[in-house]
């Protein structure tokens, strides 16, 4: 097999064969006949949580099938189905998702799988959206689970890829809505701290930028549902209107980034970062992020702040975002709203990895959960602390998988505690 890369280049996948079903039916048939598989997404893991040392299986050639229910207000789609294509259906259809990630690159069923954020202080991660799966377990059999009758449906969605195969999901959905997005620069830290929660408050998503040196936060992006006439800012917390379209990163153009400068429209085109049709960039960037919970977050800003000697070298941009509290037992916010400290770094694995090791030191106390298909060094000792539903989970998982067809070393190493 010719050597396969995650999206970052950093990662080496060691699976033996790729597969590209291109029929729910040809999936369950793979499984079936697999010893280890595990689903390959949209590749933009940073570690080893896809990988196996048997089959991977991609679903993108299996058709979306996007079937919208207007009456229960749900979609149902191929769990291969990017963001980005799902969220333009919808839009066309009259209908939304509550949320979008960073990214519209990413497939659903991958995100939901990682309970990949999205933001906003009423807003949970992608996967609070999830109510239907149907899932290829071990055996190649198709099993369908709902909210409202599946036992341990909290423990199935977000599923680390470690329950079976995502073949199909069901999403809540609302009527279309209209944002507008604002960017404010220099935003000094002394306001950000000393206002935080309102600062956070003040749009339907707000996401700081920074690279937690000097006295300011670089940038803040708020995203404001519209329902009417919106006065303009003239400042934001100390922070001025940005003048153009701006990028996280200050040295890049902001052409491939949703639409800013306060002009209305719909809201796939303003609640993600980046634009479906451009590549955000080459790939050659890490990332980690790392969830504390709501009340900790002048403190946890704080000990990254002092932490900047060892950070700010490394990076190329930090945001910082607010999300709901969920019920998802292995949602970095189960149980508890959080605050998502995120790092985008340069590709330097070995030292970034070094530099992990001190900021999870120093989040220790604030009980920071990591972005699971991000970078960490957390094991299965410090994360059992951290997620009371993990054992819980590796009961299900034995249940489900009882051949363990869907392990793998990632898992291993932070799940089940090997």
């Amino acid at each position: 097999m010719t050597a396969q890369l995650n999206w970052a280049g950093n990662y080496t996948y060691r699976a033996q064969s790729v597969e590209r079903p291109d029929t729910v039916e040809r999936l369950q048939e793979l499984v079936a006949n697999s010893e280890s598989v595990r689903a390959l997404g949209s590749r933009h893991s940073f570690n080893s949580i896809a990988d196996t040392r048997g089959t991977l299986v991609s679903l993108q050639g299996i058709d979306a099938e996007i079937t919208i229910d207007r009456a229960s207000r749900t979609v149902t789609l191929s769990g291969g189905t990017k963001y980005g294509t799902l969220a333009e259906e919808l839009s066309q259809q009259g209908f939304a998702l509550h949320n979008l990630a960073s990214l519209p690159h990413i497939s659903v069923a991958g995100a939901i799988s990682t309970a990949t954020h999205g933001s906003g202080d009423g807003n949970g991660n992608l996967a609070t959206a999830v109510c239907g799966l149907e899932i290829v377990t071990g055996t190649g059999e198709l099993v369908t689970l709902s909210r409202e009758s599946t036992p341990d449906f909290s423990g199935i969605v977000v599923g680390l890829g470690a329950l079976g195969i995502i073949a199909r999901v069901t999403l809540d959905i609302q009527p279309n809505f209209s944002v507008r997005q604002d960017v404010f620069e220099d935003l000094p830290w002394s306001e950000v701290l000393a206002h935080f929660d309102s600062v956070m408050a003040a749009a339907y998503s707000v996401s700081l930028f920074t690279d937690w040196s000097g006295e300011t936060v670089q940038q803040a992006w708020l995203k404001s549902r519209v329902t009417g006439e919106v006065a303009a800012r003239s400042e934001f917390f100390g922070g001025t209107p940005a003048l153009q379209a701006r990028h996280p990163l200050p040295l890049l153009s902001g052409l491939n980034c949703t639409q800013q400068m306060g002009i209305v429209g719909p809201w796939h085109d303003r609640l993600a970062h980046f634009r479906l049709a451009f590549t955000p960039s080459s790939g050659a960037e890490l990332q980690s992020e790392y969830v504390v919970a709501r009340e900790h977050a002048v403190a946890a800003m704080e000990a990254m702040r002092d932490l900047t000697d060892s950070i700010t070298p490394l990076l190329l941009v930090s945001e910082i975002r607010t999300i709901a509290a969920d019920d998802l037992w292995l949602s970095p916010n189960y149980g508890r709203a959080g605050i998502g400290l995120h790092f985008t770094w340069k590709p330097e694995q070995d030292a970034v990895e070094k530099v992990l090791l001190l900021i999870e030191a120093a989040l220790a106390p604030f009980q920071a959960r990591p972005h699971w298909g991000k970078l960490f060094e957390l094991r299965t000792a410090e994360l059992a602390a951290l997620y009371p539903k993990l054992p819980d989970f590796t009961a299900l998982a034995e249940r489900m998988d009882p051949d363990r067809k869907f392990r793998n070393d990632f898992l291993e190493r932070t799940v089940f505690g090997a």
